[in-house]
C-alpha cells in the first residue's frame, strides 16, 4: 500500500548531521526542516558545507552522525535502536528515486539526445513503456522551452539549454523533492535567466525545492526561507526579508556585503 502523505510532516528533516572527509569536518551538526511546497535557498561561502549537505539528503554522501529523513523516511539507512544501518544499493536507489537533483555541471549523458536523456529515468527506473516515456519526455522538454531540441545531443546545446534538459530529466521521475546544487554557476551570465525562469515556474507550481545558490535576486524573489551556512553549521535562517534585508549575525552581514 502506498503511504499517504502526512501534510503536517516536513518533507525534509535533518538533525545533527555531521560529515567528515578524512580529517576535514565539513558538516558539524546541521539541523534543518523543510516543509512541503517550501522553497529554501541555502547561501554561504565556498567550503561552508552547502553542497555536501545537499548530497547527504539523497545519500550521494554518507553521514557520520545525526540523521536525515525525506517524507518521513530515512534515505540510505534503516534504524536499529539508536544506530543507523546503511541499506543496500537497490533499496537506497528505490528510496532516492523521487528525490530529483540538478547539478552544477548538468551531468547529461553525452551519447544520448535530449529526448533520450529525459526518457531514461522513467523507462529504466519507473518501468514505463517506451511510448509513454517518450510522450512524457516530450511534454517535459516543451515545458522547459526545448521541444525543438529533442533530437540534439548535449554537445549541440548551450549550457543553459543543457541545464534545462537536466531539470526536465529530474522532473521525469515525478519527484517530491528537487535539489539544486548551484545550477547556474557554470553558465555564462546571459544564460542564467533562462534556467532561473524554469525554476521560478516550478516554485509557482508548489514543488518543494532546496537550492544552493549565489543568485541573490532569485533567493530574494522566490525563496520562502533563506538558510545561511558557514564552516559546516547553520548560522542564520529566516525569511528573505529577515536574512537578506536585516541579517542578525555578523558573519551573514559580512558575507552579504562581499557578494554585493
Amino acid at each position: 500500500m502506498q503511504k499517504t502523505p502526512d501534510r503536517e510532516q516536513p518533507m525534509v528533516l535533518a538533525e545533527g548531521v555531521a560529515k567528515s572527509f578524512g580529517n576535514l569536518q565539513v558538516l558539524k551538526g546541521v539541523d534543518m526542516e523543510v516543509a512541503r511546497g517550501e522553497v529554501v535557498c541555502v547561501l554561504g561561502p565556498s567550503g561552508s558545507g552547502k553542497s555536501t549537505f545537499l548530497r547527504c539528503i539523497n545519500h550521494l554522501e554518507t553521514i557520520d552522525a545525526g540523521w536525515l529523513a525525506v517524507d518521513g523516511e530515512l534515505v540510505g539507512y534503516r534504524r536499529e535502536g539508536d544506530r543507523l544501518i546503511e541499506l543496500g544499493g537497490a533499496e537506497t536507489a528505490n528510496r532516492r528515486a523521487r528525490i530529483g537533483m540538478v547539478f552544477q555541471h548538468f551531468n547529461l549523458f553525452a551519447h544520448m539526445t535530449a529526448l533520450r536523456n529525459v526518457m531514461k529515468g522513467p523507462a529504466a527506473v519507473r518501468g514505463m513503456d517506451k511510448a509513454s516515456a517518450k510522450t512524457l519526455a516530450m511534454d517535459l522538454l516543451a515545458s522547459v522551452g526545448l521541444a525543438e531540441k529533442a533530437d540534439s545531443y548535449p554537445s549541440q546545446l548551450s549550457g543553459g539549454q543543457q541545464q534545462r534538459v537536466a531539470i526536465a530529466r529530474a522532473m521525469a521521475m515525478e519527484p517530491k523533492l528537487l535539489l539544486f546544487d548551484e545550477p547556474t554557476s557554470a553558465l555564462d551570465p546571459e544564460l542564467v535567466s533562462e534556467v532561473l525562469d524554469v525554476m521560478r515556474g516550478l516554485a509557482r507550481r508548489g514543488m518543494t525545492m532546496i537550492v544552493v545558490t549565489h543568485e541573490m535576486s532569485f533567493a530574494r524573489d522566490v525563496a520562502d526561507r533563506i538558510v545561511f551556512m558557514d564552516k559546516g553549521v547553520v548560522i542564520e535562517t529566516g525569511t528573505p526579508g529577515e536574512v537578506l534585508g536585516a541579517p542578525s549575525h555578523p558573519r551573514t552581514r559580512e558575507f552579504l556585503a562581499s557578494v554585493g
